[in-house]
This record gives structure tokens, C-alpha cells and sequence, in this order.
């Protein structure tokens, strides 16, 4: 048996642009409709959670989970640079709202890849302004939620596209696929190595750029209204050398993931987002191992995944650890439960041994658009009709309720 402890946050998550639908003022809107977008297809009405909020956080309390991360979206609140819409603010505050009226804890994340189009055009996060522009917007949503929120994640993952240039391809592990970038409006891609495919540099947020954004934010966070726990949430791929790929495995480690997590020892906690694991050989990024079982991402099925990363970032933190995505891209609700509960038995060992893990948070609540594969990938605790957007419950999402409400793995 597995045990959590008393307080444990049990929940799942969203982002805001992949769930909500007609985030037309966000910078990655023009680039889903372009001729030879490299988008399967648009996001467009995605699942309608903007306006169906309500009824999904009703079902996630229902089956007994007690946690919900979702995004607010800066695109929607400030649509023009220094214009902030009352009515995107109020939307979100009803959302909390709705949570805490359910028993459901909110943990909102301030900026989950998207940005506003105004903001793309100025240069995004390699604009001279954008450490002071996010400040400012993090400022203007904590004056208006922040009396209600106990938890806030300033970025998610603000280090994939490092991951991704140190590892010199794009990582199958790294679903957002180079997304977020500044000039991603234009309809290009990330490909491997870092350049464009127009043949000049990629601009590649910096770790200095986005801590400093960060701190400036949590700064203007703290700075009230409410009192929450700050942090930012990681993509920490399990990284494992291969036979003379550790000092290639060393270097990406610690450019992409260990300088990150660093970052985090001044917060209140740090999220961690792991799927899988990757084996650096010599060149670079091994294949999945032969006869391995993969998702439909094409990703290794590998759910020990993330009790290396909890570890890991534990390490190197300092801080307190919550678990903000982990999950599995499958049509086979029988092979996401195993492997939940495979990860959740390698988290279980980790607060057995004393790491400060404060919740899990499953990727997703929903089947979404999954960024450049559309909709084809379903992470979702709940499948969605594309033609009508029902709602239907996998036997997945009663499963992990069934174990938060017991608190443990039996």
C-alpha cells in the first residue's frame, strides 16, 4: 500500500488556449490558419471550456479530486498592450470562484505558452520590455484574483525550448514543439539545432530573460492582494546516459533543467511536468528502445519517469515539489490507468523517503488540442465530442478519484 499525506492536492489541469477555444488575440492564432501551417489543425472553438467552466469543474469534484489547474489567459486580458479587459478578469475570478464553491483548490498559471499577439510583435520574450510587461500583467490579475488563490505558477515551462536546442532535436517528451517563441506567428517551426527554417537564428528565451521576468512577477504577486504560494512549473524530462553519452547528458542536464531549477530555490514551491525519459548517447537522443511500448506521441511508455524527476528537482530545488503534469497520451483507458498508477507508486516512494511533495495534478482534465498535433491526441480524463463537445467520463478519471479519496495506492 502507498500512502499520501492528509492535505494532499489530488486534481488535473488545463491550459487555457488548448481548452477554452476563440483565443483569436493570441500569437499563435494567425499561425494555426496559415497556408502550410505546420498546425495539424486550428485550435478554434477547442473544447469550449470558456463557456462550459462550470459543468468541468463540477465533474472533476464529483469524482472526488480536489485540485484544479488552469491557465488565464494574457491574451484575453490584455488584448492591447496596457488595455486590461474587466470582463476576461471577471471571467476568471467566477472560475476560482466556481472552485472554491466545489471544494476544489484553484492553481492558476499566469502564462502557459501563449502570449498576446501585440506582445509576439514587440519582439516577445527577446523584447527589450518583456520582464516589465509580464510584471505588469501579473500585477493586474493578482490585484483582481489574487484574494482567492492559494497557488499561482507564474510560467509553464519556461525551459522546453532549452530543452530542445541543448539536446540539438526536438524531444519527443517536449509536446509543446517549440511553441511560445516570439516569431511563432509567423508559421514556422523549431526544427532541431535551434535555426528557423528560413535558415536564420531562433530566438531562444534565455534562462536569465525568463527569471528575471519571474522574480519581477512574483514580486508583484506577493505584493498582494492574498497570499500565495509562488512558483513556476518545469518540464523535467528523466534523462538517462547511455554508454558514452554522459558527458552529453551532463551538459544538457544542466543547461536545460538543473540551471531552471535553480531559479526555483527562492519560491514556495516548483511544479514538475514529466512524461517520459529520453537516453543521450554521444550524438544526441536515442531512439525508443526496440519493442518498448509508446503512446500515440510516439513517446517510450515510461511511468518510473517521474519519480527520478520529483527526486531531481527536490535535489536541486529545495523546495517543496508539486506534481502540476504527468500523464499519457493513449486511446486505451486501461494503459493510462496502469501507467498512473505506476508513476504514482514511484511518487509515493519519494514522500516515503521524505521528499516535501505537496500534490498530483494529471494531464488533462480534457482531451484538448494538443498544440501542433490538434486534437488527435487524447490526454484527457474526460473525452470530448468534436462535433457536439459532450463530455464523457473514462473510467480512467473515476479510478484517480477513487484514489483521492482513499489517499492512497492499494
Amino acid at each position: 500500500m502507498s500512502q499520501f499525506p492528509d492535505g494532499f492536492l489530488w486534481g488535473a489541469a488545463t491550459a487555457a488556449h488548448q481548452v477554452e477555444g476563440g483565443n483569436v488575440n493570441a500569437d499563435l492564432w494567425p499561425s494555426e490558419w496559415a497556408p502550410g501551417s505546420h498546425f495539424a489543425e486550428p485550435s478554434g472553438d477547442a473544447v469550449d471550456h470558456y463557456h462550459r467552466y462550470p459543468e468541468d469543474i463540477a465533474t472533476l469534484a464529483g469524482l472526488g479530486l480536489n485540485a484544479y489547474r488552469f491557465g488565464v489567459e494574457w491574451a484575453r486580458i490584455e488584448p492591447e498592450e496596457g488595455f486590461f479587459s474587466r470582463a476576461a478578469l471577471d471571467h476568471y475570478r467566477r472560475m476560482v470562484g466556481t472552485c472554491l464553491e466545489h471544494g476544489v483548490t484553484p492553481i492558476v498559471t499566469y502564462s502557459h505558452f501563449t502570449t498576446p499577439r501585440w506582445f509576439a510583435a514587440a519582439g516577445g520574450w527577446n523584447g527589450t520590455a518583456a520582464v516589465d510587461r509580464f510584471a505588469r500583467y501579473a500585477a493586474r490579475v493578482t490585484k483582481h484574483l489574487g484574494d482567492l488563490v492559494p497557488w499561482v505558477c507564474t510560467f509553464n515551462e519556461p525551459n522546453v525550448i532549452s530543452l530542445m536546442v541543448h539536446l540539438g532535436v526536438v524531444p519527443a517528451a517536449a509536446r509543446e514543439d517549440g511553441l511560445g517563441l516570439s516569431d511563432a506567428a509567423d508559421g514556422q517551426r523549431a526544427p532541431s539545432g535551434g535555426q528557423s527554417s528560413s535558415g536564420g537564428s531562433w530566438p531562444v528565451p534565455s534562462v536569465e530573460v525568463m527569471a528575471a521576468a519571474h522574480r519581477k512577477a512574483v514580486e508583484a504577486i506577493k505584493s498582494g492582494p492574498g497570499s500565495p504560494a509562488v512558483g513556476w512549473t518545469l518540464a523535467l524530462i528523466d534523462l538517462q546516459p547511455a554508454d558514452g553519452g554522459e558527458q552529453r547528458s551532463a551538459a544538457v542536464r544542466q543547461a536545460a533543467e538543473l540551471d531552471w531549477l535553480e531559479v526555483s530555490r527562492d519560491d514556495d514551491f516548483v511544479g514538475v511536468q514529466t512524461y517520459t525519459r529520453e537516453r543521450i548517447g554521444p550524438d544526441g537522443v536515442l531512439p525508443v528502445p526496440d519493442g518498448a511500448a509508446t503512446t500515440q506521441t510516439g513517446w517510450e511508455v515510461y511511468p518510473q519517469a517521474l519519480g527520478h524527476t520529483v527526486r531531481l528537482a527536490a535535489e536541486h530545488a529545495r523546495v517543496p515539489v508539486l506534481v502540476t503534469e504527468n500523464g499519457i497520451a493513449t486511446a486505451d483507458d486501461d494503459a493510462r490507468i496502469a501507467y498512473t498508477a505506476a508513476a504514482l507508486e514511484g511518487l509515493a516512494g519519494c514522500v516515503a523517503d521524505g521528499v516535501d511533495v505537496r500534490g498530483y495534478l494529471h494531464w488533462s482534465l480534457l482531451d484538448n488540442f494538443e498544440w501542433t498535433s490538434g486534437f488527435a491526441m487524447t490526454f484527457g480524463l474526460i473525452a470530448v465530442d468534436r462535433a457536439t463537445f459532450a463530455r464523457a467520463v473514462k473510467p480512467s478519471a473515476r479510478w484517480l478519484g477513487q484514489v483521492a479519496r482513499a489517499g492512497r495506492l492499494s
